[in-house]
């Protein structure tokens, strides 16, 4: 396989791994670990589909462990038959970081493929952002020569990516999970909300690495202070007062936009309100209209029930006269 530059994790992937962690380690400190299998070309890396791998570990020794590379085996020959591009780019772990033993995992791993992807898979993630974390080895030389050349961890950009079917698939899955009750501005407003909560913590990572640096703790890496400097050139310049000018410009052109929304839902408000009144009185007057067509009005009917009722009284009066 040739250099990692890219990592594309499929949903699938995504889903087999949280299935996998909730059947074998749900409410324990353990971890889960299974192969990854896709395509690579061109220095990115595919991650299409996956299986678990039975994995034991010692909590006290983490050099202690144990990986079935037999069923490993004969999990791939299987899945082989299937589909025959999908190879193995490397494995998957549940975290939630790197570990003592991933070296050595690593290289076992290294046997089914020339360059092993690690991919860890956050099923509780903390922090807003992607799931997954992306590494793979590589030979590290001190500048100074002071040390034999040791394998380390690199982090890869990774993304997640889906074809037009994986796509179907997943809103389709996902169809009694959203909540229909939330407004499309809504979730956008989260979204956004969602993205500055992650840009947030990214920039807290960034300060923390340069003060350690700065105290003198970690070593300093050039490739990532030059990415540095190309985030701050990319930057635009505040100061500028046509730049101001146009912020401010938009500015105002969004309130107005609220604005003009708020003025035409009051009026639609006071609308809704007046029909409802005339509403009302239209079938007030309807009701009376129907009672009056039905029957005599209510002033004849009290007089007719007295009348009746005097007779009645006077009843007893005519037969006491008759005896007489």
């Amino acid at each position: 396989m040739p250099l990692i530059e890219s990592v594309v994790v499929h949903p699938l992937v995504l889903l087999s791994v949280v299935d996998h962690y909730n059947r074998v380690a749900r409410d324990t400190r353990k971890r889960v670990i299974g192969v990854l299998l896709g395509e690579a070309s061109k220095g990115r890396v595919d991650v299409t589909n996956s299986f678990a791998v039975p994995f034991e570990e010692d909590d006290r020794d983490p050099k202690i462990w144990f990986l079935d590379h037999s069923y490993l085996e004969q999990m791939y020959r299987m899945f082989k038959k299937v589909n025959a591009r999908e190879r193995v780019v490397g494995w998957y772990s549940t975290g939630p970081r790197l570990r003592e033993a991933d070296l050595d995992i690593n290289d076992l791993v290294s046997n089914y493929c020339d360059t092993p992807l690690l991919v860890i898979c956050e099923v509780q993630p903390k922090e807003m952002g992607l799931p997954t974390t992306a590494y793979y080895a590589k030979d590290e030389i001190r500048e100074d020569g002071t040390q034999k050349s040791q394998k380390v961890f690199v982090i890869v950009p990774t993304a997640v990516g889906a074809t037009e079917a994986e796509e179907i698939g997943v809103e389709h899955l996902l169809r009694d999970v959203k909540d229909a009750s939330v407004s499309t501005l809504a979730a956008e407003v989260g979204t956004l909300a969602a993205g500055l909560r992650g840009l947030r913590t990214r920039l807290l990572q960034i300060q923390r690495y340069l003060e350690l640096v700065v105290a003198g703790k970690l070593p300093v890496n050039h490739d990532i202070i030059y990415q540095l400097q190309d985030v701050f050139n990319l930057l635009p310049n505040l100061g500028v007062e046509a730049l101001s000018r146009s912020f401010t410009v938009q500015s105002n052109d969004m309130m107005l936009a609220i604005y003009l929304a708020s003025l035409t839902r009051s009026v639609l408000a006071l609308h809704s309100l007046i029909d409802n009144k005339e509403q009302r009185v239209w079938r007030e007057k309807d009701a009376l209209a129907a009672g009056r067509k039905s029957g005599k009005p209510a002033g004849s009917q009290n007089a007719t029930a007295s009348e009746k009722s005097k007779g009645a009284a006077g009843q007893p009066d005519d037969a006491e006269a008759k005896r007489k």
